[in-house]
């Protein structure tokens, strides 16, 4: 719903008597007075998503409104509503600083935009050209006639697009999450594509249909969770016990243990080192292990050990190659960098030269310290442990094509540690989601966190034997990685078993061609959708 005027008293004038019949707030009038600065020989928006009761009594009275244009314009549709909001994202009507900054090439004031997620990343698809439609106004800016005043130019679809997002298992995964529980869960198959990407809290792409109300922003933007917040790609957690995984990796390679290695200090509980003690997560200990059955007990004082064996420079060094100071490379915006220590002269610039002892390299060896890692970044890795082609950088609509992340071990190694992960949820610390049908290899892990209780990981892979799809979670506060493994596994067995459908005949997230300007729905039940 838009006002012709001749010049901005005009328009104050028709804005007092269009809200004697529609109220009108003050944000609203000064933002059509915005626009009418901006635009002054364009049609002034003044509502954007009218019902069907204010048109009607406009239209009862138009002759008091000559300036008065109603016009149907498409708009966004999430049926999917949250459950989907942190990977299609919202849209909304472009700023001034973002035409300054030339972010969206050919948008216009008034257009509507991709803020984030997919309609933000693929906007220069999606959003297409906008029609025009000419109308005819007097010297004194008064409407005389709306059709025929020139021909029309007709709107431009965007393109179609289609994700590799099951819906099915997207849906799945936002049922099964625990009310209240902030984190973050990313499943994919080997070959990079992204299955489900899911992050709690989680928010109504709806509400910015038609450009979001004051108290709704207010709401999202004061909500002490952060629902706009992607988790899944901007939240960095230490990684904890998961990353036990990238030392073992790195240990193999270098040739300094096999699976059949002990260390020199079985496990009691605690481990000395100058005239500090570094505990163990079971106080009571673990007794001798070898490599397989450290990894399925997570122990603590072995992994201590095997980090100093393998030294803070060789740890840097291997922890940079393998990608941990690097984003994921997913196709959405503001994914978050990763970090490890880029080389040793790190600490030295940081506490100064001898200023810190070899206790970081515990702390690294088990995945804490100074290291942080997104979820997106660490189910990568263990798309690299699954596959011995190596990980792609994953994706949801268009592979990148950059470089495969490969850990470089030989088949026997790869599959030592197949075995041990399958351990942790046979005997392991994930014990409990043990099934029969579904054998899953994965790593359980607690990562300390300062403002609180621990966060809990979990990552895995299945079929173990030859995995499938690859699922990487963290619920903080958790605790225990063995209080996440469950929802991991049971988001494993809904995509590999499904409801009775090959999983490889799954619906597919889809733009379709036959809407203007580019709608989003799915084969077979809209995600995104415009309707007229």
């Amino acid at each position: 719903m838009k006002l012709l005027a001749a010049d901005l008293t005009a328009l104050q004038q028709s804005l007092d008597r269009l809200s004697e019949i529609v109220p009108i707030d003050s944000a609203g009038r000064a933002e059509a007075l915005r626009r009418f600065r901006s635009e002054p020989y364009l049609p002034a928006l003044v509502i954007r998503d009218a019902t069907a009761a204010q048109v009607a009594r406009l239209e009862e009275r138009r002759v008091l409104l000559p300036g008065l244009v109603i016009q149907a314009e498409p708009k966004r549709l999430y049926p999917a509503g949250s459950a989907v909001a942190h990977v299609v994202g919202y849209v909304a009507e472009v700023t001034e600083g973002d035409l300054s900054a030339r972010r969206y090439h050919g948008a216009q004031i008034g257009a509507l935009v991709g803020k984030a997620g997919l309609e933000l990343v693929y906007d220069s698809i999606l959003r297409g050209e906008p029609g025009m439609r000419y109308i005819e106004v007097n010297a004194r800016g008064r409407l005389v006639r709306e059709d025929g005043a020139a021909p029309p130019r007709p709107p431009v679809a965007g393109e179609a697009i289609r994700t590799t997002i099951d819906l099915d298992l997207q849906r799945f995964v936002d049922s099964l999450w625990p009310a209240g529980v902030r984190g973050a869960l990313v499943a994919m198959t080997p070959d990079g594509q992204v299955l489900a990407l899911y992050s709690s809290p989680t928010y109504d792409p709806n509400l910015f249909i038609g450009g979001i109300s004051n108290d709704n922003w207010r709401t999202l933007r004061d909500d002490p969770g952060n629902p706009l917040y992607n988790r899944a790609i901007q939240g960095r957690y230490a990684p904890a016990s998961p990353f036990k995984l990238a030392i073992v990796a790195m240990a193999l390679r270098r040739g300094l243990v096999t699976f059949n290695s002990t260390m020199p200090e079985p496990c009691r509980g605690s481990f000395r080192l100058g005239n500090r003690v570094f505990k163990c997560w079971l106080p009571e200990g673990h007794g001798r292990l070898d490599l397989t059955g450290a990894i399925a007990q997570s122990c603590d004082v072995y992994f201590y050990q095997l980090g100093l064996k393998l030294g803070l420079e060789n740890l840097l060094r291997d922890g940079v190659a393998m990608g941990f100071r690097e984003r994921s490379g997913v196709d959405l915006d503001g994914e978050t960098m990763s970090i490890i220590p880029p080389d040793v002269a790190y600490f030295d610039r940081r506490y100064g030269p001898r200023g810190w002892s070899r206790g970081v390299v515990l702390n690294l060896s088990i995945g804490q310290g100074e290291i942080d890692q997104t979820v997106m970044n660490m189910s990568r890795f263990y798309l690299a442990l699954a596959s011995p082609a190596g990980a792609p950088e994953p994706y949801l609509v268009t592979p990148r094509g950059g470089a495969l992340r490969k850990i470089d071990l030989t088949a026997e190694q790869l599959e030592g540690i197949r075995r041990s992960l399958i351990a942790v949820v046979d005997r392991g610390t994930a014990a409990g989601t043990r099934s029969a049908d579904l054998v899953v290899a994965g790593k359980t892990g607690t990562g300390q966190n300062s403002h609180g209780a621990d966060h809990g990981w979990f990552i895995g892979f299945a079929p173990a034997d030859k995995p499938e799809i690859v699922v990487g979670a963290i619920m903080e506060f958790a605790e225990h990685g063995s209080n996440v493994a469950p929802y991991v596994v049971k988001t494993m067995r809904r995509w590999y078993f499904g409801t009775g459908a090959d999983p490889r005949q799954r619906v597919r997230l889809l733009i379709p061609e036959d809407a203007a300007p580019a709608p989003v729905e799915l084969v077979d039940s809209a995600v995104v959708e415009e309707t007229p």
